[in-house]
């Protein structure tokens, strides 16, 4: 077992709980109108945005680094009546096989001090088939209940240079700053802003 994969089992197992359980909004915002087909999450928690995406008629697979994220995930899946493709990946190892409509990225942190995230981006943005769409969304910063964090993350502009696409192969529909609010340890509602990055593969 991995440092990050003990991480996170250890963290998902401290609470019953970690997430909302609600889809990620600038999923749900920019995949609603989208004509269903393949779709991979990477980094799929406890499975709010793979149960949602199945939910529209989706077919998924949703992978994560922690068993227990998955099994949670599966549990919630036969709850809400959804059949979902789980699958248990390191993604600096290995990774889901095929080529997808819609690739989610949504979040894919670690404080692992060496988690090769542009590495994975870039397999991520190679497993998109032709026409079909990569959605990248990550914080722009460390949360507001942490003033000690001073972890610097990629903008949505050096996201995209890391990905080293083509142009004459994608064209860019979304890079910007998104806000949303949040609850945080205490329950309080409070701003966040996350960074999203949509392109879509024209041809190759």
């Amino acid at each position: 077992m991995t440092d990050d994969e003990q991480y996170w089992n250890g963290r998902y197992a401290e609470q019953h709980q970690l997430w909302s359980g609600n889809p990620n909004e600038i999923l749900v915002r920019e995949a609603t109108s989208l004509e269903p087909g393949r779709a991979l999450d990477l980094g799929c928690g406890e499975g709010a945005d793979a149960i949602w995406l199945a939910r529209q008629g989706w077919q998924v697979i949703a992978t994560d680094i922690s068993t227990v994220a998955l099994e949670r995930a599966a549990k919630h899946a036969v709850d809400a009546g959804v059949v979902v493709d789980w699958q248990h990946h390191d993604l600096t190892v290995s990774f889901p096989d095929g080529e997808f409509d819609l690739v989610s990225v949504q979040f894919l942190h670690s404080p692992q001090e060496f988690f090769p995230r542009e590495q994975i981006l870039r397999t991520a943005a190679a497993a998109v088939a032709p026409s079909g769409l990569l959605l990248i969304v990550g914080h722009a910063g460390p949360p507001p209940w942490e003033p000690e964090n001073k972890q610097v993350l990629p903008t949505p502009e050096e996201v995209h240079a890391s990905l080293d696409l083509r142009d004459d192969e994608w064209e860019t529909l979304l890079s910007g700053e998104q806000e949303r609010t949040q609850r945080n340890p205490h329950g309080e509602h409070v701003h966040r802003t996350d960074n999203a990055l949509l392109v879509r593969r024209v041809r190759g």
